[in-house]
């Protein structure tokens, strides 16, 4: 079934069209600094303005552009599309009269969202990496108002970046995964999932809402940044803790909702 659903999810050219999109951003990014390999981006500060220095430099300030709402956008639309597909296209009650559990079958759906979700995410800092290493070459791992890192840190706290800001997505996913589950049609998945972003983004720049965002994952998935920074990291373990609460609360939500679910819905 796992490979079924993959399968038939990631080679839809609404998934093919998401992932190419992710990955021309970092591709168009890197053309655009072409003319500062080895500089400064200007006046930038940050990821951002250490990206012409490196190819890996230019992949995490990649991320961390993308990160905020085109990547959350792309998963939503992944995990939604997962969620809904089998009631969308009618097919939803044959399979509760077949040979297949409800358990088995929101199993293998939450694994497919999972590994879409994966390859979402990783697709940005490889791309990142194969344009950052034709533009800008392979050079160590450049910060702005401190030295260098060493290869070593600098591909350990990469993937504990990485690493933590999947572990965001995939709660991004498990909300939109809900979604589809609940509401009518995918579409209407996707757009609650976009607008549930917008908002959650919104609260987080009011500091008087503060006591609200701090509740919601949206406020805790750039806290990664800090890793590969002058500034130093924080808030990972609570961001962690409540990326993990969004999952299982949502997973809870979906089964509790597909094993209620009529079949003519």
């Amino acid at each position: 079934m796992l490979r079924g659903e993959l399968t038939t999810q990631l080679l839809r050219w609404r998934t093919l069209i998401a992932l190419l999109c992710l990955a021309a951003v970092p591709v168009a990014a890197g053309l655009s600094l072409a003319s500062s390999a080895g500089h400064r981006n200007g006046t930038e500060t940050g990821l951002f303005g250490a990206s012409p220095f490196s190819a890996l430099n230019h992949a995490m300030a990649a991320l961390q552009f993308i990160g905020p709402l085109p990547l959350p956008i792309a998963v939503a639309l992944l995990a939604a599309t997962i969620a809904s597909a089998d009631r969308d296209w009618g097919i939803l009650r044959y399979l509760y009269v077949a040979p297949v559990t409800r358990t088995r079958l929101l199993g293998t759906q939450l694994a497919a969202t999972a590994i879409a979700t994966v390859i979402a995410v990783l697709t940005v800092p490889v791309a990142g990496l194969a344009a950052g290493t034709v533009l800008f070459g392979w050079h160590p791992f450049h910060v702005i108002g401190a030295a260098n890192l060493t290869t070593g840190a600098a591909a350990v706290r990469s993937l504990a970046a990485v690493g933590y800001l999947l572990l965001c997505m995939l709660a991004m996913a498990a909300i939109a995964f809900t979604l589809g589950l609940v509401l009518p049609r995918g579409a209407e998945a996707l757009a609650a999932a976009i607008g549930f972003v917008v908002l959650a983004s919104v609260l987080n720049g009011q500091g008087a809402l503060h006591t609200v965002a701090v509740v919601l994952p949206v406020h805790y998935w750039q806290n990664w940044a800090g890793l590969l920074d002058a500034t130093g990291a924080s808030g990972l373990g609570l961001g962690s803790l409540v990326q993990t609460a969004t999952i299982a609360g949502c997973v809870t939500a979906s089964w509790a909702v597909l094993r209620r679910r009529d079949p003519a819905a």
